[in-house]
């Protein structure tokens, strides 16, 4: 199961070049995606069958145990770069799922890109198509990676009717809210470190010229970067964990492992910076998607803004998105996510992570507060800085208590991300942490 999470996350990593290079919505004629069907058999589990085919132009895996306890579990898988080649995943937790009675169903969507909008009616109509295929299912469980995480927080919203519980993991929960963090990133790292900003920025000058000038110009002394900061280093380090989340543990291991080892793009030590090459457009944006118009800069968690931090808000490059790119219901667009469910949530994500952080989960928790529904949210935090990190007893324990959950009306224990006191205690993450991970604390 974790070699499927790390091979989920190879495939996210990609996104942080595409989300920032996409030439919008419009003009020439839409790509021709294909799914080799020789790719789809597989070999069932010993007591289960297996299904497979071309479904709405979409790939898809089906396994039912012989037990089958009626109940289904779907997959929505994360971002596939873009390529035009369409291909499906096994459920991370097929084993476990098939020993315990449940059949699932994983869709390779129709498009590939980030197109949400897709990834949640394919994933609808496979759903809709099991009940032909295998029978009405009692109970349907939608569950989900990084983007596929973005993809079950819209479909449980706009098919209400569709989904008894979900489970998605390092999800992109708020949306837009993770597109402005990498221009908060680098838009203060450039103002920060060189004086002045601008978005967008030349792909051709910016990790070659403008990264190795904000680097210097933050570090105490030559190669001190990331570790060894000047005052304008470690500001800009506060306000990328205020940015990603709050102040937290794991935030300093976090903040070495993204600014020095990952090795994509344009180099090791160089990913947060990879964030803004691009325009900041998105499939089927009219425009720009990114926005910092009214974003308050800080260095600490003091609403009181001191001369540092004035500066910097007067002075930043501001951006403001396209009146019409964040359409707030619907799937015409990047769909946003309101927080208005009606069923158990459960989500997991990685304090470190800095690629999709828990700034998401504050989002998605704030919007569900706001709804009203927070009875039926709970988060778990868990220690480790990559993307999608976690132990098989981090998801199966995730899972089996969301099932729990919902057919016994227990509701699990949960981390509060609405608390920034709490996510600052130096035992948050401890809760729900099984197991090592790269990089994660030890708790106390």
């Amino acid at each position: 199961m974790r070699s499927v999470i790390a091979a989920l996350a190879a495939f996210f990593v990609l996104l942080s070049i595409t989300i920032t290079s996409h030439a919008g919505a419009g003009g020439g004629p839409p790509p021709r995606y294909f799914v080799d069907e020789s790719k789809l058999p597989f070999e069932a589990l010993p007591g289960a069958t297996a299904y497979w085919g071309v479904h709405t132009r979409a790939g898809y895996r089906i396994e039912v145990p012989d037990n089958w306890n009626g109940d289904l579990v779907v997959w929505a898988h994360g971002f596939r770069g873009t390529g035009l080649e369409l291909t499906v995943d096994n459920h991370p937790l097929r084993p476990l799922l098939i020993a315990l009675g449940y059949a699932w169903a994983a869709s390779s969507y129709s498009r590939n890109d980030y197109d949400i909008t897709t990834g949640v009616q394919d994933t609808h109509a496979l759903t809709e198509y099991f009940g032909d295929l295998v029978g009405e299912p009692e109970l349907v469980y939608l569950t989900g990676a990084s983007m596929g995480g973005h993809v079950t927080a819209v479909a449980i919203e706009q098919y209400p009717d569709t989904y008894d519980a979900a489970l998605p993991i390092c999800g992109v929960l708020g949306d837009y809210a993770l597109f402005d963090y990498f221009l908060d990133f680098n838009a203060a790292a450039q103002q920060l470190g060189t004086g002045s900003s601008q978005y967008p920025v030349d792909p051709l000058i910016y990790p070659g010229v403008t990264v190795p000038a904000i680097k210097a110009g933050l570090e105490a002394f030559p190669g001190g970067w990331p570790v060894v900061l000047n005052a304008d280093g470690e500001n800009l380090k506060a306000l990328t964990a205020l940015r990603s989340g709050g102040f937290r543990p794991n935030f300093d291991e976090a903040w070495f492992f993204w600014n020095t080892f990952p090795d994509f793009a344009t180099g090791p030590g160089n990913f947060l910076f990879d964030l803004a090459l691009g325009d900041g457009t998105l499939p089927r944006s009219p425009g720009v998607g990114v926005d910092n118009a009214t974003t308050v800069y800080q260095f600490d968690a003091n609403p009181a803004l001191d001369p540092g931090e004035q500066a910097l808000n007067d002075t930043i490059v501001r951006v403001a998105a396209d009146p019409q790119g964040r359409t707030p219901n619907g799937l015409s667009q990047v769909p946003v996510v309101s927080g208005d469910i009606g069923i158990p949530v459960l989500t997991l994500h990685n304090l470190g992570d800095l690629f999709v952080p828990v700034h998401n989960e504050v989002e998605y928790a704030r919007r569900v507060h706001e709804q009203g529904n927070s009875d039926l949210l709970v988060q778990r935090a868990i220690r480790g800085v990559l993307h999608c990190d976690f132990t098989p007893a981090e998801f199966t324990t995730a899972f089996l208590d969301l099932v729990v959950w919902r057919e016994f009306s227990v509701k699990p224990g949960g981390d509060d991300f609405l608390d920034p006191a709490a996510v600052a205690s130096p035992d948050f993450g401890c809760a729900y942490t099984d197991g090592p991970h790269l990089l994660g604390t030890p708790c106390p």
